[in-house]
């Protein structure tokens, strides 16, 4: 047996069992994936996926058993290069972060020039995505660490940790009347056209709730993913944008747009980071983490990674 059909074993199940697509990610042949497949069945003598015909079906009960011992080779041989690459380069190499455009947009860039500046010799590389794809590229080691707020405690494969908190904020015309109110309630916000997150996005799920307990249906006229875009559309006329607060704390809205705090309205929300359980940390990943926030250290990621039962919370 050799690492290349652990490799096949472990692509073919993130591809829903789909070998064409397998053999792609893969680069090689469709052919080669299926008979590397089975002649690691022949090897362990059990099959690890059901068959219709050629095609793959599901993963047997023994299946499920060597996916676990894959995944941990396949891991430790990562971290093996990891290691390496560690002690010969010392601080150098890329820093590869998964995060959704609100954290790339408005909480990356200090820490990253302060990273950029210790290590000079360290690149980085953002990936943007869905919170779940943020998981998703941590998890598949295209991302060292990942930043978002929604989904990434959901992932048993990840150790999540707690980086700051932030609230919601209301971007008004500046001649608009709830740009007079002291307190904006839900109500004031029902009677509106609203623009905020996709759903998936930015802490849209607080706001969705808040409305349901009051049993209020909001009219959200316009959804993005992006706050600038959100604030654009509101400057247009088109509605009263909810966004985060780093959306409008450190970015200037001009004489055109203001803001008023909704946090006591959506509740507080929580961004975490997000590091692959068992991998091998780099030096410089443990100091971003430490730039990103005062609560972060590299004896609490380090306790947290080795499973240390304990709920980490703000």
């Amino acid at each position: 047996m050799n690492l290349h059909q652990f490799r096949f074993v472990q692509e073919a199940v993130r591809r829903k069992l789909n070998l064409t697509e397998t053999a792609k990610a893969l680069f090689t042949s469709q052919p080669g994936v299926s008979k590397a497949i089975l002649e690691l069945e022949g090897e362990l003598g059990i099959d690890i996926f059901a068959r219709h015909g050629k095609r793959l079906r599901r993963v047997t009960e023994p299946g499920q058993q060597v996916l676990k011992s894959i995944e941990i080779i396949l891991r430790e041989v990562n971290n093996l290069k990891r290691i390496g690459d560690e002690f010969s380069k010392q601080d150098a190499g890329t820093l590869s972060i998964a995060t959704t455009h609100t954290q790339a947009r408005y909480v990356l860039p200090s820490s990253v020039a302060q990273l950029r500046k210790r290590f000079p010799k360290v690149n980085v590389s953002l990936h943007q995505g869905t919170p779940e794809q943020v998981a998703q590229m941590v998890i598949g080691e295209v991302a060292d660490i990942g930043l978002a707020t929604e989904s990434l405690a959901q992932f048993d494969e990840l150790v999540t940790l707690p980086c700051y908190e932030w609230h919601h904020v209301a971007v008004l015309p500046a001649g608009h009347p709830l740009a007079q109110v002291e307190r904006i309630s839900l109500e004031h916000l029902a009677a509106e056209p609203l623009i905020s997150y996709h759903p998936s996005f930015t802490g849209r799920t607080r706001i969705d709730q808040a409305f349901a307990a009051r049993r209020l249906t909001p009219n959200v006229v316009l959804e993005a993913i992006d706050a600038d875009v959100i604030k654009t559309y509101v400057k247009l006329g088109l509605g009263v944008g909810i966004v985060a607060e780093m959306a409008v704390r450190d970015d200037p809205l001009g004489g055109d747009l203001v803001w008023r705090p909704v946090g006591h309205l959506f509740g507080q929300n929580v961004a975490r980071i997000a590091l692959k359980r068992g991998a091998y940390l780099r030096n410089f990943v443990y100091a971003f983490a430490e730039m990103m926030s005062d609560r972060l250290s590299r004896n609490l990621i380090q306790r947290a990674m080795d499973g240390e039962p304990q709920d980490y919370q703000l």
